[in-house]
């Protein structure tokens, strides 16, 4: 991201966001591929909204024997604060990451989703 600090664009890492990785289905890794782009966003932005509305729904009906056998690794960033929630919304239905992840997929929302350039924006000080 960019900030305007006394008038000069100043490049900044968004501190709010770190790197996870993961095993994520490669069949739902081509579905996000394929909204992103319809969308003009990234996979990353789609997966956390997908979880933003999960954990506000609060509840998870998975069954681990409908668990993928196509698991590749995928790494990406996300809010910090995001994954803090959804790591311990996991434990406390004793799932692993990955399974909440992809059934995230589930809840996206394509009307309120951050497009391609919000890593680029400026923010002034």
């Amino acid at each position: 991201m960019w900030r305007l600090v006394n008038g000069k664009l100043i490049q900044e890492t968004d501190q709010s966001r770190v790197k996870f990785r993961t095993n994520i289905s490669k069949e739902i890794i081509n579905e996000l591929n394929q909204m992103a782009e319809e969308n003009d966003t990234h996979i990353n932005y789609l997966i956390e909204n997908g979880l933003r509305n999960l954990l506000a729904n609060k509840t998870i009906q998975f069954s681990k024997e409908s668990r993928p056998k196509d698991r590749v690794q995928y790494k990406t960033t996300y809010d910090k604060q995001l994954l803090e929630d959804a790591k311990q919304f996991a434990k406390s239905n004793q799932l692993y990451m990955n399974d909440i992840l992809e059934y995230s997929t589930k809840f996206i929302d394509l009307h309120d989703i951050k497009d391609k350039q919000y890593k680029n924006r400026v923010e002034r000080m």
